[in-house]
């Protein structure tokens, strides 16, 4: 994460809420262009509220497109490796767009708010390349592109107890009865609220678009609320670490435009029975041949913190086989985890890898799945995709 520190900013955008943060003391940083709250009381006391409680996020900073219009479904089933055309209304799904020769342009969430009528919730350090993307590619489509970011805030509850906050909050939608990766409209603190059983934390929770206007509104009363099951903001350190030890990955760290969607894990985004997408050319071919490397998750030995850019090498012969691209001490685990690309004759779980911290190789094992039990409404266990749940 790029950070300015503490201070006043220059020029990075405010969301809705950043006046509130900045009122209960959060540390502020610029990130992706936005003035945001890396932290709040500390980044592991946030991190086990969130794994134990619930947690509140503003998420406002993240791009909103919408594409909208008669040929929208086939003008993204074009675009998109994944299928949107047989979403249905109220569905969300994660997935990718690529370039023709597969690399990532960025990971996001398309959700089907009408027949000819989709949000694409993207990252917000791509949103202005992933809008003249879009833009480009709806060319010749009855289609049209509205960027919304900055009209909306989304504010996330994430936590075990987050549907035990909500629920006297909500009215018009049970939301017991919501599956994993749905959304409907409802009223929340008396506000018109689209309620999204998403996330990307790896606990059950929600996520809540309402008009920027509403959002202060929003969080005061999701904060009083919130006191009752020990619900504390959290900020953009904890969402790291909390994605990181659910393996999700991080756009910009462990996938870019260098890497596939094979290469990184996600090749269940890639719908190969589509007829055509952006980049399935390049994808049927790697397929065929299979990746030269591989995105793997590890686990230190022995005490120490493996951070982005420590060299993954051979134990044995020390030669380098590849680079951390996130790590952290898992607050959960209280042992250090990463991910980073190796070759994929060096990707089998339960190899031993060397990671050098701080000029010393320590012994890392590879690991399958999350680093901890993914606990999304429907399911529970260790699993990689945020959206496998049922319902």
């Amino acid at each position: 994460m790029p950070s300015t520190g503490p201070g006043q900013p220059s020029h990075p955008a405010r969301t809705p809420l950043s006046h509130l943060h900045e009122r209960a003391g959060a540390w502020m940083f610029e990130f992706a262009g936005w003035w945001m709250p890396v932290q709040y009381t500390g980044i592991v006391e946030e991190h086990r509220a969130v794994r134990e409680r619930a947690g509140l996020f503003d998420l406002s900073h993240m791009g909103h497109l919408v594409v909208e219009g008669p040929d929208a479904a086939r003008a993204l089933d074009a675009l998109l490796t994944f299928g949107v055309g047989s979403q249905a209304v109220g569905q969300a799904r994660y997935g990718v767009m690529c370039l023709p020769g597969g690399g990532i342009v960025d990971d996001l969430v398309v959700y089907r708010e009408g027949p000819e009528r989709f949000r694409l919730v993207v990252n917000a350090a791509c949103r202005e390349k992933d809008r003249a993307w879009v833009e480009q590619h709806l060319a010749g489509w009855q289609a049209a592109l509205a960027d919304r970011t900055g009209d909306v805030a989304l504010v996330a509850v994430q936590g075990p107890r987050a549907q035990e906050l909500l629920v006297p909050l909500t009215r018009g939608l049970d939301l017991e009865a919501l599956g994993f990766f749905r959304f409907a409209e409802a009223q929340v603190a008396g506000i018109r609220t689209t309620v999204s059983r998403t996330g990307y934390t790896g606990e059950d929770g929600f996520e809540l678009f309402v008009e920027a206007t509403d959002a202060e509104r929003l969080w005061q009363a999701l904060m009083e609320q919130g006191a009752s099951v020990g619900a504390v903001p959290v900020g953009l350190g904890a969402r790291d670490t909390l994605r990181l030890e659910a393996r999700y990955p991080l756009y910009g760290h462990d996938i870019d435009e260098t890497t596939t969607p094979l290469e990184a894990g996600l090749g269940w985004v890639v719908d190969f029975d589509k007829p055509d997408f952006i980049g399935r050319h390049a994808l049927v071919q790697q397929r065929a041949g299979g990746p030269l490397r591989r995105l793997v998750g590890f686990v230190l030995e022995e005490r120490g913190v493996p951070r982005e850019g420590y060299a993954l090498l051979d134990p044995e012969s020390g030669r380098k086989l590849g680079a951390v691209t996130s790590g952290t001490l898992s607050p959960t685990l209280q042992r250090g985890i990463g991910m980073g690309y190796v070759a994929a004759g060096a990707a089998e779980p339960g190899r031993l890898l060397g990671v050098e911290v701080r000029g010393r190789s320590l012994p890392a094992r590879i690991v399958k799945g999350s680093f901890v039990p993914i606990r999304t409404r429907g399911r529970t266990g260790t699993r990689k995709r945020p959206d496998q749940a049922t319902g």
